[in-house]
């Protein structure tokens, strides 16, 4: 049955980045990581971010309103909830994607022309920029949303008998890092721009995994890649390739693996018949918007793209993730 609309319904997804922009802001303006150490007044909350106080007062109404914000008497403070994930000096600071998000609004902004006109000329994010923070709100965006899922990730794929795993397009590392913390005796190559290297080796140092993940720097779409490993993992990097070229890393992938070595595609995922689901949908839009030729993939297309590399046995991997993600997996021939 076809929903029924109400108007208060397309207002309200109209607006909905008004929220969205009210925590960008936040995180701009390093309001959370201030207050976390310890509450303040608004006169001296505006005088240490250099605000204005009054404007600043409305950006604290928003923020209270979502509860991201709260108050002690007259001082203004950050819950712990929320204080975790936006302080920079916690360990799950998630601030890198919101930074990210920010970035490319610009890009939405623009949609109608695109569709009018079609594809953007270049990428307009990743790790090509030369802007080292935009570069490190990426890379570190991406450990954000990757950890998310990838313990669930990790504990649901069976690597056991796996000995080399290669990362391909891998960013800073997170994948590898939690495949090697389930599966001991595993060993990993992270294989990415030179741009990734250091937040790479930041994120592997960080969980003590020096001497089993290593960085090999290289374009995965020019350079060949490294040989002889039991576990190609791709997550989250056709989505930014044409077709042709999507098909070409997954046949490149698959060249890379031993016989009988095990292919694994990780994508946001649309259903077949192309009628959602929404996260899902909603990339594939930020594709067109910000890259030359990426989209969001069919379940269909990946597995097609996995076979026509010779790839045997492809499969969904059944995972439950959040985000429409799916992980696709299948074998080289023995």
């Amino acid at each position: 049955m076809a929903k029924e609309w109400k108007a208060e319904e397309l207002v309200k997804m109209s607006g909905a980045y008004w929220a969205g922009c009210a925590l960008q802001a936040g995180v701009a303006l390093d309001l959370f990581t201030l207050l976390g150490k310890e509450p303040k007044g608004m006169p001296a909350l505006a005088r240490a971010l250099d605000c204005n106080e009054e404007a600043l007062a409305v950006l604290v109404t928003a923020l209270r309103a979502h509860e991201l914000l709260d108050t002690q008497g007259d001082r203004v403070c950050v819950p712990e909830s929320a204080l975790r994930l936006l302080s920079r000096e916690s360990p799950e600071y998630t601030g890198f994607i919101i930074s990210h998000h920010a970035q490319i609004m610009q890009n939405w902004l623009r949609l109608p022309e695109t569709v009018r006109k079609g594809r953007t000329a270049k990428r307009s994010e990743s790790v090509f920029t030369e802007d080292e923070k935009e570069r490190e709100d990426f890379l570190m965006g991406m450990f954000n949303v990757a950890s998310l899922q990838a313990d669930a990730v990790a504990s649901g794929l069976n690597f056991s008998g796996r000995a080399r795993l290669i990362d391909i397009g891998g960013g800073p590392g997170t994948y590898a890092v939690y495949f090697c913390r389930h599966n001991p005796a595993l060993k990993a190559v992270v294989f990415d721009l030179p741009g990734s290297a250091p937040a790479a080796r930041k994120c592997i140092a960080r969980f003590g995994l020096e001497d089993r993940i290593t960085f090999h720097s290289g374009n995965f779409m020019i350079d060949p890649l490294p040989e002889y490993f039991d576990v190609a993992w791709i997550s989250q990097v056709i989505h930014g390739e044409n077709a042709e070229d999507a098909a070409a890393l997954i046949a490149a992938a698959a060249a890379c693996l031993n016989p009988g070595g095990l292919l694994c595609v990780q994508e946001f995922t649309l259903y077949d018949d192309r009628s959602g689901p929404r996260h899902a949908a909603l990339f594939g839009l930020n594709m067109l918007v910000g890259t030359p030729g990426g989209k969001a993939y069919t379940s269909r297309e990946i597995q097609d793209m996995m076979k026509a590399a010779g790839v045997v046995d492809v499969r969904d991997a059944g995972l439950d993730l959040p985000m429409d993600c799916r992980v696709f997996i299948g074998e080289t021939g023995r």
